[in-house]
Formats: C-alpha cells, structure tokens, sequence
C-alpha cells in the first residue's frame, strides 16, 4: 500500500509537470500520462480489495477512507489542469497536486492492525466528547447566559425573555445531565486505556471484539450532541430525559462489550461496575427531576 501511494504521488508530480509550462505536452505523451495515471491509481484501489476483510472492519474503513482521498485527489488534478489556461502554472494546480501528495502521505499514518485501527477510533471520539462537555461546562457557569454570544442584536428579541435562560429547577436537572456526558467521557477514556494496554488482533474473536466496541463507541459522540442541544433553553425536560436515556442506553452497551471482550480482563471490572453505577444514578435522578411532565 505503502508503494502504491508512493507511485501516486510521483505520477502527480509528472502530470503537474508537464502541465505547468509550455509547450503542452503531445497527444502520445498525454496517452502515456494518462496512462501511468490510471494504472497507479488502479493499482491503490487494488491494493485496498486485497486487505482481508477478516483483519478488520474499523481497519479497513481507514484505508478505504484514505484510499478514497486519493483518487479523489487525483479527479480533482485533473480536472484542473483540464480547464486550467494553457500558459501558466495556476495556484489550483499547485494546490491541487499538493493535496495529492497530502493524500499519499497519509498511509504512513495508518494504524497497522485493528487494535491500532480501533484504539485510534477512540481517541477520534474522546476528542469529540471532551469538546462538547467543555462546551456545556462554561454555558452552565453560574449566571451565564447560553446566548449571550449570539443574541447582542435587539432586533433579535427582548433580552429578558424567559426562553433564553435556564431556571433554578432546569439548572438541577442540567446537572445530572452533565454527570451523564461527564460519564460518557470517563467511560471512552477507560474504554480507550483497555484497548491500548489489552487489545489483541492475533485470532477472528478478538478482531472481531474490538470492531464491535468501535461500532457502539461510535454511537457516543452523536448521542452526547443530541443530549447538549436539548439542554439549551427553552427547556422541553421530556425531550431532555428522553436524549438522557438514549445515551444512557448507548452507555449501558458499550460497558457491557467492554466487560464481556478479551480487553476487560478481571482486573479491569471495578471501573466498568463503578461507571455502570454512575450511569444508572444520573439517569435515576433525570427521571426524578422530570416525573412530573409525564
């Protein structure tokens, strides 16, 4: 895969080349650029159906991913250069063969087997996760105002507009809801950490596990969004509980693989109880706070 990237890369450069300065290169030059193009480019894609899909499915996404900016870069070279003036070296095509060489470079970054794949999967979630928890930390400072970075503008509406600010009884419910994300958090970083220190990808079992723990992680992130935009005022406490208990659900699962995969070994049970706990409580109290609306 390496080799082919690389051949790629080289082929770009000799398009670009030749493109780049007067005179155009001749109509049986053109064929064999055209030529060396296509078989490089056949020859990535060949390379990607030729990675078993038993070594993995998360694996094989991030090569295929990367496969794909390939080509994709490669289309869009062409295409410049073809309705690019003949007499100069435009700045798309420089940009254009640039990403081409982006592209290619990427595969020195790949992870080699599906624990690497998987743990990188992860990281990309956490990432994602701490962002949105942070988000929602600093709009629930005490006081703060959750729209005060877009709502300057009277003609907007009255600022003192109950649907702009969250009450005492949504503040109590709001916090139990942070608990939940909090724990999303927690249990990606645990998840994660027992990927790292245990994960295997020696036999089809353990492959196997480790893509079904990226297939659920990966429900997380989405989840974790739909619970902070229903946290916004106006409050609705029933569309709230009801992205709570999704991402409880979410949670629930992804312990549970966790628990019962060859990354949980005895050692590692107490954090998967201990978070398994704290998923039930939060949403214990969610439900507590918004009885009532049912």
């Amino acid at each position: 895969l390496g080799q082919t990237f690389q051949v790629t890369s080289q082929e770009a450069t000799k398009l670009s080349l030749a493109f780049s300065r007067p005179p155009l290169p001749s109509a049986e030059d053109c064929r064999k650029l055209s030529e060396d193009v296509q078989n490089a480019i056949l020859a990535v894609a060949t390379m990607y159906y030729w990675l078993p899909k038993g070594q993995g499915t998360t694996l094989r996404k991030m090569v295929r991913d990367a496969t794909t900016e390939v080509v994709e870069g490669m289309i869009q070279l062409t295409d410049t250069i073809l309705n690019a003036p003949a007499e100069s070296l435009s700045q798309e095509q420089l940009i254009s063969t640039g990403g081409v060489w982006e592209a290619c470079e990427q595969v020195s970054s790949l992870p080699r087997d599906n624990q690497a794949a998987v743990a990188s999967a992860l990281t990309a979630c956490l990432g994602v996760v701490k962002d949105a928890v942070e988000e929602m930390e600093h709009a629930l400072v005490e006081g703060q105002d959750p729209y005060g970075d877009i709502m300057e503008d009277e003609e907007l509406g009255f600022r003192g507009n109950r649907d702009t600010y969250w009450s005492e009884g949504d503040r109590q419910l709001l916090s139990s809801c942070m608990g939940l994300m909090k724990a999303s958090k927690a249990c990606l970083k645990k998840v994660l950490g027992a990927v790292k220190a245990y994960g295997k990808a020696d036999s089809p079992e353990q492959i196997a596990q480790l893509d079904d723990l990226a297939d659920i992680a990966n429900e997380i992130s989405p989840s974790v969004d739909e619970l902070a935009l229903s946290m916004y005022p106006p409050v609705n406490p029933l569309a709230v509980r009801l992205n709570a208990a999704k991402l409880a659900s979410v949670l629930k699962k992804v312990l549970e693989i966790a628990k019962t995969s060859h990354v949980c070994p005895p050692s590692e049970e107490g954090w998967v109880q201990f978070l398994d706990g704290a998923v039930d409580h939060n949403m214990n109290k969610i439900k507590n706070f918004t009885q009532g609306q049912l």
